[in-house]
């Protein structure tokens, strides 16, 4: 079995200004999705803003099956170039996997061909309740009823994303707030998950039950290598009768 080769992005910015998220991420959020969802079937590599070209080069891209991005107070850093290289990958067939406040990132806003893609929030340690809303889709292998997180920061209604293909996970908060936290979709010949969770002063990344749907998201997401399709001026595959 060929692994699939995954990348998981991070801006790498609170774990190294704030105190308080360095102790729950002291590796980093990116260094701890790796530890929780590595396996046989993945091999994992991890990029960074800092690094040269956000460590996402053509050629890393290239070698990236899936691509897991978290980013939250640096979004308007993230060069555009690497942003349109992201976004062809994706339609090449690169899975994505968003997580958390990267719904405000650049790549995810341009796949969703909105200018922004904002709801309510709220940071008050509210337990979190992730009802599972598509008891067959293969992102939820494992998983029961809902996903129960003692302390979350509160996304809430409206969402401003287009209607998604499916929807997986719906939250409910301690607040009384809902919100659509786990969403796919499709653009191209790639596959794009949305979830939640993941506020980074919360160990929400080293609960069991959501570094297996991130795992189960990598599969999932995994490009299909079909074959690409064709546009513009074609010729014919049958001869033409001429018309008397």
């Amino acid at each position: 079995m060929t692994a699939v080769k995954v990348t998981i992005w991070n801006e790498y910015l609170h774990e190294i200004r704030n105190p308080k998220v360095a102790e729950v991420y002291p590796d980093g959020i990116h260094q701890a999705i790796a530890s929780g969802i590595r396996s046989e079937e993945f091999e994992i590599r991890t990029a960074t803003l800092g690094e040269a070209e956000h460590g996402l080069s053509e050629q890393v891209l290239k070698e990236t099956d899936v691509l897991i991005w978290w980013g939250h107070m640096a979004h308007d850093q993230v060069d555009d170039t690497v942003v349109n290289r992201v976004y062809r990958r994706v339609l090449e067939g690169m899975g994505l996997i968003v997580l958390h406040s990267g719904h405000c990132s650049k790549i995810f806003n341009k796949l969703m061909g909105t200018p922004t893609c904002q709801l309510k929030w709220r940071e008050a340690d509210e337990k979190e309740r992730l009802w599972v809303v598509d008891h067959a889709h293969p992102i939820v292998s494992g998983i029961g009823e809902y996903i129960e997180l003692p302390m979350e920061e509160m996304y809430g209604e409206h969402f401003n994303v287009p209607a998604p293909d499916e929807l997986i996970f719906i939250s409910w908060f301690e607040g009384g707030e809902v919100f659509r936290s786990g969403l796919t979709y499709r653009r191209g010949q790639g596959k794009i998950f949305y979830f939640r969770p993941g506020h980074e002063t919360y160990p929400t990344y080293r609960n069991p039950e959501i570094l297996k749907v991130i795992s189960n998201a990598v599969r999932w997401a995994k490009p299909a290598r079909t074959a690409a399709p064709v546009y513009g001026n074609t010729s014919p595959l049958e001869t033409i009768k001429e018309k008397k």
